[in-house]
């Protein structure tokens, strides 16, 4: 599966097999989604929301992880 752009509802699983680039952003948030069993069945807001990000700060997390990606392309 080809992700061109990290959006909430993205699962985090399948982000992470597309571009593996992007852990460093979840780390760096301080959010263990690497190895994280759930990551499977969670979304990027569902994920950052459970661990009590605010809503400005998942669309932080989302320009992250877009930035990352289109620096990788």
């Amino acid at each position: 599966m080809k992700i061109k752009k990290a959006e909430k509802h993205t699962n985090i699983a399948q982000l992470l097999f597309a571009h593996p680039e992007t852990a460093e952003v979840f780390l760096d948030f301080r959010l263990g989604c690497v190895g994280c069993p759930a990551s499977g069945a969670d979304t990027i807001e569902a994920g950052a929301k459970m661990h009590g990000f605010s809503d400005e700060e998942v669309e932080e997390l989302i320009e992250r992880i877009n930035e990352v990606i289109e620096y990788k392309e």
